[in-house]
């Protein structure tokens, strides 16, 4: 029901319990998750088609089930008591949108600050159908010098899958072409990517 995960992958405080419920959940619910992982010590993780809040369930089980660590930033102000303390538990880091580095210095800052860590976003940004992605990943991947690692929600065939690892040309127009025709076969509970 899931890969192996190479040993350049960050791991988690993962435990058996958590490993446990993360595959019984993809179990209860029919899922699995394909690979292989790229064993890469840091990248950008895209996650798409991101059509629903069911994503973020089974995405949570699925890095429950692999012990793998992914950080994803949040909105600062998600972070009261005693959700703030729930969301670091599952790797969720406070966005300060006042900050000068806006999202992706900051992105870039913590990619840098840290040896290992797979930095994870939905390329869309909204779980709304979208006619353009959202560039930032690209240049958070560009200016932290790591690839950028495609993961998708294939609805049809209940699959978390992972691709081979992407690196930026410079390019970002052609970057983006390539990657949103990668992901072309893959459909969300509510849609494809476009």
């Amino acid at each position: 029901m899931v890969p192996p995960v190479p040993p350049s992958v960050p791991r988690g405080r993962s435990t058996a319990f958590g490993r446990w419920l993360g595959r019984n959940v993809l179990r209860l619910g029919g899922w699995r998750v394909a690979g292989p992982l790229p064993d890469l010590r840091k990248a950008v993780v895209i996650a798409a088609p991101h059509s629903s809040n069911w994503d973020g369930i089974w995405g949570l089980a699925a890095k429950l089930a692999l012990g793998v660590e992914a950080r994803i930033l949040g909105k600062d102000k998600l972070f009261w008591w005693p959700l703030g303390a729930v969301l670091r538990s599952f790797g969720v880091v406070p966005l300060d949108r006042s900050s000068p580095q806006g999202t992706v210095g900051q992105a870039v800052a913590m990619i840098r600050d840290n040896e290992r860590i797979w930095f994870a976003l939905a390329p869309e940004g909204t779980r709304k159908p979208v006619k353009d992605w959202k560039t930032g990943f690209i240049r958070i991947a560009r200016m932290a010098q790591v690839p950028i690692v495609p993961a998708y929600f294939h609805y049809p065939e209940k699959t978390i899958g992972f691709g081979p690892p992407f690196r930026t040309s410079g390019d970002d127009a052609a970057d983006m072409a390539a990657i949103r025709q990668w992901y072309r076969p893959w459909r969300g509970r509510n849609r494809g990517t476009g």
